[in-house]
Order: structure tokens, then sequence, then C-alpha cells
């Protein structure tokens, strides 16, 4: 989802800036070469010479990605014991699987950088990380699993599919198979929806509610203006970020609103027409209040899924432990053997 770590600012202790002047003669030959690569589009690899800033925006993006991944999938997994059938209780079980799937593809990303899993996890319980203000709201009833799949996923897929072009080759590489899995997880909430759709007016109802509370929250999932980015311009410079808030978010909108009418829902804004002259949709003005004050852990779910994470991480030590006693014991036994 998520490119919201460019928009944040840097923690005070960042200390992360390139200044060339007061680097020594090899180090600028270190940096014009790494200019000349980002400047070509070609990749940076783990061992390929970066700047520290380069680094550090890196693990900050990669990890809040893979933070969201995990976090995100508490608000959907609260409803597989309650999904309406033996067929969309398995789809949404493997749709979790997947997002696991896709925290752990992002968390090796991000070790490739020098920072370890348990850094990034002591600083997600924390609070000090962030991860995407979405999964902050309730999933109140079954379509709002189906709307996640189609607005949330659907904002995630147009925001990620640009970073398969991203400069770093392990983020690159690690979002091609997750944005073939997003695809498939937007079709299948488009789809679930569509099912309720040809059902009864409370059915109906139903999802029409649970699109009028998600949009707005989707709209703002892109980031703020880009003028009110303070990252966003850095990133793009060094291929990190290929495409301005701004324009995914249009792009958003402009795919959405046809199959919002093809599935027979009202998108709730008064102020959404199409602009003859700029070949887009015009959209009314997102409430950014409500977007900062949920990253900054005030939102209605906060508190209560990093305490869900933390409580996850807690009860699984006892695994965790276990793993690495059986490695302990396989690598002794494979020095012994070779002795």
């Amino acid at each position: 989802m998520y490119t919201q770590a460019l928009d944040l600012p840097p923690s005070p202790e960042d200390k992360s800036v390139v200044r060339l002047a007061h680097t020594a003669p090899d180090q600028a030959d270190l940096q014009a070469a790494f200019d000349r690569r980002i400047d070509a589009d070609g990749r940076i690899e783990p061992q390929d010479w970066m700047p520290e800033a380069y680094r550090k925006t890196l693990v900050r993006q990669i990890s809040q990605h893979a933070h969201s991944e995990i976090v995100g999938m508490l608000p959907e997994g609260n409803w597989i014991s309650r999904a309406p059938s033996l067929k969309r209780k398995t789809i949404l079980i493997a749709k979790v699987q997947d997002e696991a799937g896709h925290g752990l593809y992002l968390y090796s990303a991000a070790e490739t950088l020098g920072t370890s899993r348990d850094e990034m996890l002591a600083a997600l319980h924390s609070g000090k990380a962030k991860y995407s203000s979405i999964f902050n709201y309730p999933t109140l009833n079954w379509a709002d699993v189906g709307v996640i799949g189609w607005l949330v996923d659907g904002a995630a897929i147009m925001n990620q599919i640009p970073l398969c072009r991203c400069s770093y080759g392990p983020y690159a590489r690690a979002m091609v198979r997750v944005c073939k899995e997003e695809s498939f997880h937007q079709r299948q909430g488009y789809e679930a929806l569509l099912s309720m759709m040809k059902g009864t007016a409370e059915q109906h109802a139903l999802v029409q509610d649970a699109v009028n509370r998600w949009w707005w929250k989707c709209l703002a999932m892109f980031g703020p203006p880009d003028d009110q980015s303070p990252n966003s311009a850095q990133g793009m410079r060094w291929g990190i970020k290929r495409i301005s808030n701004d324009e995914l978010r249009q792009k958003f909108v402009d795919a959405t609103v046809p199959q919002a009418e093809l599935l027979g829902v009202t998108l709730p804004d008064p102020d959404l027409k199409w602009n003859e002259s700029r070949q887009h949709y015009d959209y009314g003005a997102i409430d950014w209040d409500e977007f900062w004050a949920t990253v900054n852990g005030n939102g209605p779910c906060n508190k209560e899924r990093l305490a869900t994470r933390v409580k996850a991480w807690n009860d699984g030590q006892w695994l965790r432990d276990a793993a690495l006693a059986h490695a302990r014991k396989e690598s002794q036994r494979t020095r012994q053997e070779a002795a």
C-alpha cells in the first residue's frame, strides 16, 4: 500500500543527509557513480555503494510496507470464522496467508539493507515505526471485507505497480509477485460485492454503507497533496517512487468510477463529475485532519491493532526460541559429522 513513509518527516534522530562538500574524494566518486546509475534508470543492488540517506529511506519505506501487510491481516482475519460460506472462508484464509507472505518478502528485502527483522519489529511494537493508516478502521460487517478487496487493495495496486520499477533491486523484484497476488485480491473483493448486490435490499444497503465509510479513507491512502509531501521529491529523484501522490490518486478515481457504476453503488462525493477539458474526474476535498490524526496514533483502532501485534509477538516467543535451538543443534551436528 504503501509509500506513506515518504510522506512522513524523518525522525529527529535521523541525520542521514548527503553533503558532498564534506566527503572524501573517493566517496564523491562513489556518489557520482551512484547518481549516474540512477540517471540511467539502473538498479541498485545490496552489494553496491549507496548514500546513507538512500539506504535509510528504503529501510523506512520497505519496513513500513511490511508492517502494513502484517497489520493488514487483522481487519480481515477477524472475519474468517464468520464468513458466510465455506467458499468465502477458504478464499479469505488464502488472502490473509498471502498478506503474511508479502510481509515476509518485504522484511527480507529490507534486511538486505543491513537492518535486522528484530529491529524493524521492535520499532513497530514501540510505535516508532508506522504502517498504513487505512488499517486503523474497523470492519463492521461482511461487506467491509469485499470493499477492502475492491477499494483498499485497488488503491494498493495503483500505488505498488510503479514499485516494480523501483531503483532498489530486491524491493522491485519482491513487488512483482506482491502485485500479482494483490490483483487477485481486488478481483475477489469485487466479485464478493457483485454477489451481494444480486441479493436483498438489506445486502445492497450494507455494500453502500461500506463504500461510504471506506471511499475517502482510500483516497487518503495515496498520501497528502504533492506540495505537502516532504520526501516525495527526493524519493522520485532516486527512482524509489515513480509517480506522485496526486497522479496516483487521480488514476485511482478514474479507474474506480466505472467499476462503481457497474456494481450499482454511489461513490459518496457530490463533487465527483467528469471534466471534459481535463479528461479526468473531478472530486471533492479530502479530510486531511482525520488522516494525520490516524497516522499519529489517534484513529479508531490504532491501539487495538498495535496491542494485537505485540501480543502475537510475545505469544510466539516460545516458537522462535525452539526454532533457534533446533538450528543450533543442526549446526552442531553438521560440524561434528564434518570433523
